[in-house]
């Protein structure tokens, strides 16, 4: 059994060693060896495999110069490590490098070759096998290019935990450790490229564009990413297509149907230079210009696309590179390549027919194609394309610096110095297990491995663990995902001036280390758009909304596709397509435009204002004209007119009023917490001591003229001391309300954000509406109980008829806060005040014009009716007036009663009144009185009131009936006269009182 294994795994590895023959191969030998992956063609000639014999390998077309120099750059890493002296002293590193021709199948044949050489190893066959030849196992791999190569390549190796170092594949799926577990890489994955992408598209301000990527593990993920990061960013895509190098020419031509028809001008493209050129030939082809090209860094340098007969097409290209590596002597090394110089070298002479479309007569072509080649500044993709014409014979002189390839571009070595990084990486992983102390080892118990028989898995343990400082003095180190962070440049397609090439100019840079927001750096300043032009190209759905305005969506398409809306009222916008307006704060508007917020404007009563400057001189004048009336009365104090009016009240009162008016006052002017807790008590208060004062005014000469003889009892019980102390507990009681509401809910300032939008209304905050509510009832109750009394009282003396004129004013009153009520609750803002202002105006006038008025005219203008005389005459009349009423009254009854009893028709008693003159008068009269009853001695009086007449004399016609008769006329005479008498007594009693 184990004889038949040993000639079955002998056979596949004869079978791989015929595929690849000696010039399919760099191949040196060591005590270590090293495999390597490189495309040195792009790609197979297409090949119908009908299998009706046996099946040949696919040839290998399309020569790639900078395929060849990345495989100089690992032979030179090598050779500088076999002669380093510290470096793996004493050991010798050796090298199996295979071309993958840009394959999946060509590498998975390569890395067949590596497998099968460790399985022979581990199997020790030795003894059964005489293999003079025999290679060392490949205890690790560098490569491959592309990360579907990688992939294919990583799934194979990980099964025997061979270590596979890639220096180009970025896809972000070979981080997945799980799956890949013996990949490492010196590239940066595409995470960070797809972000970077993302960020320059919102640097620029661009969200609608296309996106295009290679059909493999490569272009797949990264433009998956760079979806995820546009959609973060509200980056819209508006057509998504797969390519490959292999895709028919329909494809190709419905991928250019979708690029020629959209509207979006930046092609975000993850894809290599040969996935990406068929595309660009039939774009060329069809001259669809004005397109920006968005570059991984998997072609953003290819020289199979920076072509000058392409830049009329992609001139516009920004991609990314790698971050540029220096490697001293690689440039000499380079230099120094040639077929019979590089033994160990089987595409030396491949590289050599290329280069100088010649053929080597000892070569394997008998009939080589010529080739043409291009030239890029930067790191560039070179390849040759075969034709029919033969090429001339090489004389091997040839000087290789005398022609431009790709091979020769060195000025920028990025995945040149990737391979060299991957080189050392595993050399230095070496060095640690040749270095290692046992007991101190990364293996069970501390042990370490042995150097002359490491195995592959011991290897892969060290990268992990890998720590050390490269020849540019940075740190390397592969993180948990077999990651090597990098950086990028910002490279920007010009077209050289010199000889017409296309040159990489370096724009900028992103920093994966730096916090996010400033990663990216780019010199607009650098850029040519199209090759000529500083105007960044606009690649958006929708114009852009301008300040004041939002977008909105339209239904049906994508979110970067809007209509511009105008903000609302109170809200604004300060930039340029703003997703949403920002509301202005609760104290600001939005302008005209809505581009910002300005202050409200603050509306209160001012004092500034038309109307409270009229309300304010209308409360100005109610203050000189209440102090003008006080000051009248204060100067005749001593006329019978301000005697009869109770002095003293009326001081009270007209002080009061000076007060109401006041009081108006504290409702214009910008409403502060003290004003608003001040001036509905200053109001209420003083129009409860006004309407006290009349009160108290009003009943106390109702109460002296209702009461038959007034006596030292009433003058007593309506004394000032009661009748002030009347008016303090009525006012009392609208204090305590106060106090109550102002510990309460005090009333305070209040800025009122809701009535209007744009303006702020500074009003009080009443604190509770049912302490107002009471404080204006208690008044209005006071109000209706003196309109009561001054209603009684209307038809008193003509010098005590001011109850007529409160009772005007009690009807002013009632009317002007009855109207304030439904225009109080139907107001808002600062008319608030102004209508309580009016109110409280328009009540004060009334009550001083209606009390005051026309008493100040009398004493100031008719000053003949401000005597003792008129007031005293005034009251006899009225006292007359009372009797003969009450005559009237008896005389009425006293026909009745006659009538009834005797049913004579004699005459009957004159309707007069015996004035009892033979009698002393112990009261003298006034002296109109006096010569009223004189005049009635002799004469009739008529005395003319509501309803009839009535004859006062000083006799009466006495009837001639019978005496019962006579008695009683008599006796009811006496009781009238008795009444009239009554009358004056009470008059005479008041005149104190006057």
């Amino acid at each position: 059994m184990t004889s038949y294994s040993c000639c079955l795994i002998l056979l596949l590895f004869t079978w791989n060693i015929t595929a690849y023959g000696p010039n399919q191969r760099a191949q040196k030998k060591g005590d270590i060896i090293l495999g390597g992956l490189f495309p040195i063609h792009f790609g197979v000639a297409a090949k119908d495999q009908d299998l009706k014999s046996r099946p040949e390998s696919v040839e290998c077309i399309r020569y790639n110069f900078r395929g060849f120099r990345w495989l100089q750059a690992m032979i030179f890493a090598i050779e500088e490590i076999n002669s380093s002296p510290t470096l793996l002293p004493n050991m010798t590193l050796g090298y199996r490098i295979f071309d993958t021709c840009n394959t999946v199948s060509k590498a998975l044949e390569a890395t067949l070759s590596f497998v099968a050489q460790n399985k022979i190893d581990s199997l020790n066959l030795d003894e059964f096998c005489n293999c003079s030849e025999h290679i060392p196992s490949t205890i690790a791999v560098v490569g491959a290019t592309g990360s579907g190569i990688s992939t294919a390549v990583a799934n194979l190796l990980g099964l025997f935990y061979i270590p596979q170092v890639s220096y180009a594949s970025s896809s972000r799926l070979l981080s997945n450790k799980n799956q890949f577990k013996s990949f490492l890489r010196t590239i940066p994955n595409d995470e960070h490229q797809a972000t970077a992408m993302a960020d320059i598209i919102e640097y620029f301000r661009w969200n609608w564009v296309g996106t295009i990527a290679a059909d493999d593990d490569y272009g797949r993920p990264g433009i998956e990413k760079f979806r995820e990061e546009a959609e973060e960013r509200d980056i819209c895509i508006d057509f998504s297509e797969l390519i490959s190098q292999y895709s028919d020419e329909e494809e190709i031509q419905q991928v250019v149907e979708v690029i020629q028809n959209s509207t979006a001008r930046v092609i975000v493209v993850f894809s290599s230079g040969p996935d990406l050129e068929p595309l660009i030939k039939e774009i060329v082809r069809r001259n669809i210009t004005g397109k920006i090209w968005l570059a991984s860094e998997a072609w953003a340098s290819s020289s199979l696309i920076a072509m000058p007969e392409f830049f009329r097409v992609i001139g516009s290209t920004i991609g990314f590179a790698l971050k540029a590596g220096q490697i001293p002597g690689f440039r000499e090394f380079l230099q120094k390549v040639h077929p019979k110089k590089s033994p160990n070298n089987g595409f030396a002479k491949e590289f050599w027919e290329e280069t100088f479309n010649c053929y080597l007569p000892d070569g394997s072509k008998t009939s080589p194609a010529s080739t043409s080649f291009h030239k890029g500044h930067e790191e560039g993709l070179g390849a040759g394309n075969g034709t029919s014409a033969f090429r001339p014979p090489c004389t091997g002189d040839e000087n290789i610096t005398s022609v431009e390839t790709p091979y020769m571009d060195y000025t920028h070595l990025r995945i040149s110095y990737n391979v060299y990084l991957a080189v050392y990486s595993i050399a230095h992983a070496l060095q640690d297990i040749y270095t290692c102390t046992p007991g101190k080892g990364l293996f069970t118990n501390g042990s370490c491995a042995d150097i002359k028989k490491v195995e592959a898995w011991q290897v892969l343990k060290h990268l992990r663990h890998l720590n050390f400082t490269n020849n540019m003095g940075e740190q390397v180190d592969f993180d948990e995902f077999g990651d090597l962070v990098g950086n990028y440049s910002i490279i920007n397609w010009h077209l050289s001036p010199e000889d017409g090439s296309v040159v990489f100019e370096e724009v900028g840079h992103y920093n994966v280390y730096a916090k996010k927001g400033e990663r990216l750096f780019i010199n607009e300043n650098k850029i040519l758009w199209g090759g000529f032009s500083k105007e960044v190209p606009f690649s958006n759905c929708s114009r852009d909304c301008l300040p004041g305005t939002r977008k909105g969506i339209i239904e049906g398409e994508p979110t970067c596709c809007f209509e511009c809306v105008d903000c609302p009222d109170g809200e604004y916008s300060d930039e340029t397509d703003a997703s949403a307006c920002d509301k202005c704060p609760e104290d600001y508007w939005s302008n005209e435009n809505h581009t910002s917020c300005i202050p409200k404007q603050i509306e209160f009563l001012a004092w500034t204002e038309p109307f409270g400057i009229a309300l304010t001189l209308f409360a100005v004048l109610g203050i000189f004209l209440t102090s003008f009336v006080l000051g009248v009365f204060t100067k005749f104090r001593n006329t019978p007119i301000v005697k009869a009016t109770n002095r003293e009240l009326s001081y009270l009162l007209l002080f009061s009023l000076l007060c109401c008016f006041s009081s108006s006052l504290f409702f214009i002017g910008e409403p502060q917490n003290w004003t608003c807790r001040l001036r509905q008590p200053a109001f209420g208060i003083s129009f409860v001591l006004c309407i006290s004062c009349i009160l108290v005014k009003t009943n106390r000469v109702l109460l002296v003229f209702e009461a038959k003889i007034p006596t030292s009892l009433h003058r007593k019980w309506w004394g000032l001391n009661l009748q002030f102390l009347l008016v303090f507990l009525c006012t009392f009681v609208q204090i305590v309300i106060c106090v109550i509401w102002l510990y309460t809910a005090p009333p305070s300032s209040y800025r009122n954000h809701e009535l209007e939008d744009e303006i702020i209304f500074i009003t009080c905050h009443e604190g509770s509406l049912m302490a107002l509510g009471f404080l204006i009832g208690y008044t209005c109750l006071l109000a209706a109980i003196c309109f009561f009394f001054a209603f009684k009282s209307r038809k008193l003396p003509e010098n005590f008829n001011e109850a007529k004129f409160i009772t005007f004013s009690m009807l002013i009153f009632f009317i002007v806060w009855i109207s304030f009520i439904p225009a109080y609750a139907s107001t808002y803002g600062k008319f608030v005040s102004a209508v309580e202002v009016i109110a409280i105006l328009a009540a004060s006038f009334g009550l001083l014009a209606c009390i005051f008025f026309n008493k100040v005219y009398i004493i100031l203008f008719k000053p003949s009716r401000n005597t003792i005389e008129e007031v005293r005459c005034s009251t006899a009349a009225h006292a007359f007036k009372v009797a003969a009423r009450a005559t009237l009254r008896r005389s009425n009854v006293s026909r009745k009663r006659s009538n009834s009893l005797g049913g004579s028709t004699g005459s009957t008693p004159s309707s007069s009144i015996s004035s009892k003159s033979n009698h002393e008068d112990p009261f003298p009269l006034p002296a109109c009185a006096e010569r009223q009853r004189q005049q009635q001695r002799g004469c009739k009086q008529k005395v003319s009131f509501g309803s009839g007449t009535v004859t006062l004399s000083l006799s009466f016609e006495e009837p001639q009936k019978n005496a019962m008769a006579n008695r009683n006329a008599r006796r009811r005479n006496s009781l009238e006269a008795q009444n009239s008498d009554d009358s004056l007594m009470r008059h005479r009693a008041l005149l104190p009182l006057q």
